[in-house]
């Protein structure tokens, strides 16, 4: 007898029980259908990934065990099929049994396996991830007591997601009888991690003489991306197997013995295809689980916009897209034909809206109050903030969400201006570097050419020297350093915790240094009042980024540089 593995990669929503349970009988249909004898859901898949603190709310862990025994008893229906789920678990009973550190209610990351209409076993996570966007150890309470049974003549153990990532659970599981590791994963996207994940895991297969099942989910959660691509490897490391990257699969494997056959390979993506393809999923779950009809674009003939366009329109669809060019006495009439261009282009319902008049108005009211600065940014941030309050006027009248529009390094250089182009409910590309912004409209209409189409960007948004056009004859240069040189320095710094004086040893210039690292200690309160967006790195602006408002610590005066 061989076994018959199903892995199901799904996109489940947290907090919709019901919905995700369905997902899981669909799964385990089409699983037994095919013959298959096990079928392995991703990392806390009943609850949806992360639930954050709806742990601790009590009657949300008593839901999710009344939607596990309510599944297990529907599994019923597929007589030979037994289903390892991920799931919320408190072992005791909420509230009855305690820790004695954090005098929470004892809790698991588990995973259980149901067979024949009860849950036969549950297994709780050794390993609580605390770094990154993870915050495990908040909610749970580390287990890892082996769980190894019987199907289709293999013995499989069970490991939760960042168990596998280390030694300790998965050498358990081995000396605890298992010859297949299942692995159950919420693991979030960012560039590279996909390669990261077989590696590791290949790693751990050598190590312990075992085949090895991943099994990932796919989807949004606010700025979390799930990108799927759940794979299988034999006990040498070899991948045999792998489903698509972002999109629902059910990935099947044979086995002999507990070795797995060859089977689909789904071809791992180019990075530019990654990132778009993360932009796009995770805008569209925000857009479409929070109930929204649709999206409003401020849009401004620039490239950053027009990327967000861009991605808007490949989420959900031209019907669900309205764009809003607003110009002021400083745009240029090629922002205007160019944003009118590609909203044809794209088929996306255009208006204008002239907000010369309003900020004469504002300047006129204020006149008396002000005091007359040289360079001041007073204006430039009227007309930011005036377009917000339009924006957002008609987001209100027609419950539609807007999307902003700054990217990474605006966002690190606090060049964006609070309530107004960072008014919104979602900022699209809050982790694209303007660099890798280019690289995507580059990418965009290079897929659209091969497609036989016109391109989505024209060309002179793409070609243009960036401008806010908030005064006469503006360029980003102006007040921030050469992209190339800004995005090097976020990538070594933000992401990677470079020091300045490692920043100087790479041919940054010291003032470039000195500037940006300034910028980016000064911005911290706009950061923490922008809208959730997608993150695509490692490190982006929000869950993984945590710093104090209020701070005296200069560290590039540490370094000689300040």
């Amino acid at each position: 007898m061989s076994l018959l593995l199903a892995i199901a990669q799904f996109d489940a929503t947290v907090g919709d029980l019901a919905a995700n349970r369905r997902a899981i009988v669909d799964h385990a249909a089409r699983a037994h259908a095919a013959g298959a004898q096990l079928l392995l859901t991703p990392e806390l898949a009943l609850s949806g990934y992360p639930p954050e603190d709806l742990l601790l709310r009590p009657a949300f862990m008593q839901a999710c065990a009344a939607e596990l025994a309510a599944l297990a008893l529907e599994l019923r229906a597929f007589a030979g099929l037994a289903v390892v789920v991920g799931h919320p678990h408190a072992p005791h009973g909420e509230g009855d049994r305690r820790t004695a550190s954090t005098q929470q209610p004892l809790r698991w990351n588990a995973a259980s396996l149901l067979r024949d209409g009860r849950v036969e076993a549950t297994y709780g996570k050794l390993e609580l991830p605390n770094y990154q966007v993870f915050d495990e150890r908040r909610y749970f309470t580390s287990a890892g007591a082996p769980l190894v049974f019987e199907a289709g003549g293999v013995r499989c153990g069970v490991n939760v997601c960042e168990d596998a990532w280390y030694q300790e659970a998965p050498r358990r599981a081995r000396e605890a009888g298992a010859e297949l590791l299942l692995v159950l994963n919420a693991s979030p996207f960012h560039l590279g991690k996909a390669d990261a994940r077989e590696a590791i895991m290949a790693q751990r297969c050598r190590e312990t003489g075992m085949a090895l099942a991943f099994a990932h989910g796919v989807g949004g959660q606010d700025e979390l991306v799930f990108d799927g691509a759940s794979f299988v490897l034999d006990a040498g490391g070899r991948t045999v197997a792998r489903a698509p990257q972002f999109e629902p699969a059910l990935l099947l494997a044979r086995f002999d013995g507990a070795q797995p056959r060859p089977a689909v390979l789904a071809e791992r993506l180019p990075r530019e295809a990654q990132a778009w393809r993360a932009l796009v999923l995770g805008t569209r779950d925000y857009v479409r689980k929070n109930g929204f009809p649709g999206v409003i674009i401020g849009l401004s003939g620039g490239v950053d916009s027009a990327l967000v366009l861009a991605v808007a329109v490949d989420a959900l669809g031209a019907g669900a897209v309205r764009t809003v060019m607003m110009p002021s006495p400083y745009t240029a009439e090629i922002s205007l034909h160019d944003a009118a261009q590609m909203a044809a282009r794209l088929g996306v319902r255009h208006e204008l809206l002239d907000i010369g008049p309003m900020f004469d108005a504002f300047r006129a009211t204020l006149r008396p109050l002000l005091a007359a600065r040289d360079g001041d940014t007073t204006e430039e941030n009227l007309q930011a903030r005036i377009r917000g309050t339009l924006l957002m006027a008609l987001s209100n009248n027609s419950g539609a969400i807007v999307l902003t529009t700054g990217n990474k390094s605006e966002m690190a250089t606090g060049y964006c201006t609070l309530y107004g182009d960072m008014a919104g409910g979602f900022a699209v590309i809050k982790d694209v570097s303007k660099t890798l912004v280019w690289q995507l409209a580059r990418w965009r209409n290079a897929q659209a050419s091969a497609a036989g189409e016109a391109p989505v960007i024209p060309e002179r948004i793409i070609e243009r020297p960036p401008s806010a056009e908030l005064r006469p004859d503006q360029t980003d240069q102006d007040s921030l350093p050469p992209y190339a040189q800004l995005d090097a320095l976020l990538e070594a710094y933000m992401e990677n915790d470079a020091s300045p004086q490692q920043l100087l040893e790479m041919g940054l210039p010291r003032a470039v240094v000195a500037q940006v690292l300034r910028l980016i200690r000064i911005n911290e309160y706009k950061r923490r009042q922008a809208p959730p967006g997608v993150r695509i790195t490692h490190r982006a602006f929000g869950r993984d980024w945590r710093y104090p408002i209020t701070s005296r610590w200069r560290e590039e005066n540490r370094g000689g540089i300040g």
